[in-house]
């Protein structure tokens, strides 16, 4: 009690405090009033005693000797709210007939042992209180306002709850003020902040700004805003750079914690939100000041008064910075009701003659401390500078305007049901009681007959849209909140004027906030182990793979038509490419294919010639022009592997080979079988002359094609060869080429013929050593070696090539052993028809060879 009573002096009126030598400019009242037929109680905090040292007057008090009055101008706008929705609502001629609205307005202290002072002077009606006492004159007092502290309106509230009072807060909607079973006649008028955190990452994302320093009150409040922060922003990848909870005192500005605010103006982090109220952090906001932070972008609530400090210095810490405000609509006409205020006009108001005598130079009047003298002329609170005060309607009186209509409105819902129950009484005046009230408000703000259009729900409060203000402060003193842009909620749309925002004066264009520098275009992001997501390495995209956006998180494959070009950042089509006529290799390869069938036919000309000389008729003439016809399409085959491959050539390409060399290998085979049976049989057997006779090594070619025929047909049968396309072989092409369907067919084909070629080559080994004038016996041994070589070498140089190499290598091979057939059997019969014609003789090779033996075994 004694605390109560010493705080109390602070509230008597007439109360001298040193700070000018003006005693008028000093001397304070507890409040003053406007008379009605229903008045409201209104507690806003207009000024605070303080002190500049620690002198106490007497020992057992906390008082000291240089107390002093400090006077809340910017809070004075919630006085003008509240005379300007008065007066409008009185001025309404179909809303409170024959009633008037008044209100008693008291100094709302931010001392928290002499909060309910004010209240219990109002609810008493004394200077010095009894309690459930009432001596103030009879009158109708519905409700009051109360804000802007939780914790005034808290303990206010509990006291009011003892009188049925309702309490319509203006303050910033706090979660612990809407449990109807601690308040149950409290109603907050403030928007929930449940979608800041949502509008404060939609500011992050347009301005890209992934990399944020959070600073929060250690409070309920804070934790909860942080709750739904921290989830807004994981949702769209934006992490934390430092977060500092600072206690919510309201000197908290001389606290220890401020020795980590060096690490906070050291961060990467351009970007800090700030969340909170003047009275839970306005240490942190002269701190930032004093230390002068213009190299930060400030992202703060509604509650900030960021312009509500005087200093001398050019720049500002906060100009440049970014509020979210709740969208409230313009009020024009309370802008020009500013302008009419003054102390002649309001005699009642005992803050508008210190103000005028502050900044106008007015004097008091001997007489009365309320009456000016020697002003200039037209002085209006419109010519302070906006740092200063603010002529337009700000937030929180808007709430309190929208407090006095919901007042208003259920004071004529009251009245016209007093009406209907008795029509014909006559009554001087309302007569009720506050709980009696307390229905036709809750049945107000539950069906939002507010003229504001607050957005309500029974005790649960919505918000729908914000405002973006740029706050400008440069030069210092021109204190602006401009309004740069809006966020829906319901659309979760963010619209932004770019062009009109002023950022800090240390960045010359929108700033960064990162904590990594973005990854560009053919680069991907690799986290950082032990960091946040937001700090990351930048590693080039992997071959074939591109990304066409900064900071990937992977690069993107580029697909099998498409290839990666050198910055990986796009991809591109790839051209469609094979082993065409006019390529220098496929060019190359088609003149030796024609060179080569060309001179076959040649040969095979040279042969009819010389058809009926021995060495012609010697080793079996239709076999030799079988063979050389053969190897002339065989030749003439490799073409079908050059140019664009379709399904037709694709088939005739492996069958024409197959069946190509097995004539041309069975032909080979019949002539060394010929050479055999016609110099190794001295006395041929009847079946040996039956061979000889029939020409029997004839048959050797149908029934080795036959097989062939029937190997292929079951490959045609079974898996064809198709077109297929090879996008890894060239980079930037397509190689189009001919896949050969089965492998195991194709490799049997090949081990067909190469069985075919082994045969050969032993049937001319064994004929090796007979005597060579006519015998090519030799040269088909020779000639099936190399055969043998090429196809077994041509396997593996095939399945390790790939595009239009393994096509080339292919022809090559079909070339290389048709010339080896061709030069190896041919070329030396052709030398001695051309050029050594007397070697072209008819000699009985085996009659020399039998006499021979005869001779051997005579001498034996």
């Amino acid at each position: 009690m004694l605390l109560i009573l010493t705080f109390g002096l602070l509230y008597i009126p007439d109360f001298v405090v040193a700070f000018t030598d003006n005693d008028c400019y000093v001397i304070i009242k507890d409040g003053f009033s406007r008379e009605g037929d229903v008045t409201v109680g209104a507690f806003f905090p207009l000024h605070t005693f303080t002190t500049s040292k620690n002198m106490p007057v007497l020992k057992e008090t906390q008082y000291y000797q240089d107390i002093f009055t400090e006077y809340k101008l910017k809070n004075y706008r919630f006085v003008l709210a509240l005379v300007f929705a008065i007066e409008e609502v009185n001025r309404n001629p179909h809303l409170l007939p024959n009633t008037t609205l008044g209100f008693d307005l008291y100094n709302g202290t931010p001392y928290e042992m002499s909060i309910l002072i004010p209240p219990i002077f109002w609810l008493t009606g004394m200077t010095q209180p009894l309690f459930n006492y009432n001596c103030a004159k009879k009158r109708m007092s519905p409700a009051a306002l109360t804000g802007t502290s939780m914790t005034v309106s808290a303990q206010i509230g509990r006291l009011l709850q003892l009188y049925k009072v309702p309490q319509l807060t203006f303050g910033p909607f706090d979660p612990v003020l809407n449990d109807p079973d601690q308040f149950k006649f409290l109603y907050q008028m403030a928007p929930k902040d449940t979608s800041l955190p949502l509008a404060m990452v939609s500011l992050m994302l347009h301005f890209n700004w992934p990399w944020v320093g959070v600073i929060l009150p250690d409070d309920h409040r804070g934790t909860l805003f942080l709750s739904g922060l921290r989830e807004a922003m994981e949702s769209k990848d934006i992490c934390i750079a430092f977060l500092k909870m600072i206690p919510g005192t309201w000197n908290s500005f001389s606290s220890a914690v401020w020795k980590n605010l060096v690490n906070i103006q050291e961060s990467s982090a351009n970007v800090i939100v700030i969340y909170g109220d003047v009275a839970s952090l306005q240490g942190l906001m002269r701190h930032i000041l004093q230390l002068l932070v213009t190299w930060k972008v400030w992202i703060l609530n509604s509650q900030w008064d960021v312009d509500n400090n005087h200093d001398y210095f050019m720049l500002d810490s906060f100009h440049g910075s970014l509020t979210i405000s709740h969208h409230h609509k313009e009020m024009v006409d309370f802008t020009k009701f500013v302008q009419t205020v003054n102390p002649y006009k309001y005699p009642e108001d005992i803050y508008l003659p210190k103000f005028w005598y502050l900044f106008f130079k007015c004097s008091f009047s001997e007489v009365d401390c309320q009456l000016l003298e020697n002003c200039q002329l037209n002085a209006s609170l419109e010519l302070l500078p906006r740092h200063l005060f603010d002529t337009t309607m700000s937030e929180e009186g808007y709430i309190i305007y929208n407090a006095v209509y919901a007042v208003a409105y259920s004071l004529h819902e009251m009245n016209l049901q007093q009406v209907e129950i008795q029509p014909n009484a006559r009554r001087e005046g309302m007569g009720f009681s506050p709980w009696e009230f307390l229905p036709f408000l809750k049945n107000t703000l539950l069906n939002n007959h507010v003229r504001g259009h607050m957005v309500m729900d029974g005790r649960k409060n919505l918000d729908s849209q914000y405002d973006i203000l740029n706050f400008w402060d440069f030069p210092k003193g021109l204190g602006l909140n401009v309004k740069v842009g809006t966020f829906s909620l319901g659309a979760q749309q963010l619209s932004l004027s770019e062009q009109m925002i002023q950022w800090p004066t240390r960045f010359a264009e929108t700033p960064q906030s990162v904590c990594s520098e973005s990854c560009r275009l053919g680069f991907r992001k690799a986290a950082q182990e032990g960091k946040a997501a937001c700090c990351f390495d930048c590693i080039p995209c992997a071959e074939n793979e591109i990304s066409n956006e900064t900071d990937m998180d992977q690069c993107v494959k580029c697909p099998e038509s498409h290839y990666a070009n050198l910055e990986k950042n796009h991809c591109l089509q790839k051209s469609v490419s094979f082993l065409a006529f006019d390529d220098p290799l496929g060019m190359a390869l088609t003149i030796t294919a024609l060179c080569f069938s060309v001179l076959t036919a040649v040969v095979l000309a040279v042969f009819v010639k010389h058809r009926d000389t021995p060495i012609v008729k010697a080793n079996n003439r239709a076999l030799s022009y079988t063979l050389l016809l053969t190897l002339i399409v065989c030749f003439l085959s490799s073409l079908l592997f050059i140019g664009q491959p379709n399904t037709a050539s694709c088939i005739l390409q492996e069958t024409a080979f197959g069946i190509l060399f097995t004539v041309a290998l069975s032909t080979v085979l019949a002539k060394a079988i010929t050479v055999v049976i016609a110099f190794r049989v001295t006395a041929p057997a009847r079946m040996v002359r039956w061979l000889m006779v029939s020409r029997a090594p004839n048959f050797i070619i149908p029934v080795c094609t036959l097989i062939e025929l029937v190997l292929c047909g079951i490959w045609l049968l079974t898996s064809p060869p198709f077109i297929d396309q090879d996008a890894h072989a060239e980079h930037g092409h397509i190689i189009l080429l001919c896949n050969k369907g089965s492998a195991v067919a194709f490799h049997s084909v090949l081990g067909y013929l190469c069985f075919l070629a082994l045969g050969s080559y032993t049937m001319a080994f064994l004929s090796r050593n007979l005597p060579d004038t006519f015998n090519e016996a030799k040269f088909l041994s020779f000639s099936m070696q190399v055969f043998f070589c090429v196809w077994v070498t041509f396997l593996p140089v095939y399945h390790s090539t790939k595009g239009k190499v393994m096509v080339a290598m292919e022809v090559f091979s079909i070339l290389a052993s048709s010339s080896a057939l061709l030069g190896l059997i041919f070329v030396p019969k052709c030398y001695i028809i051309l050029l050594r014609p007397d070697k072209n003789s008819c000699v009985d090779i085996r009659h020399n060879i039998h006499s021979k033996r005869k001779s051997r075994l005579k001498f034996s």
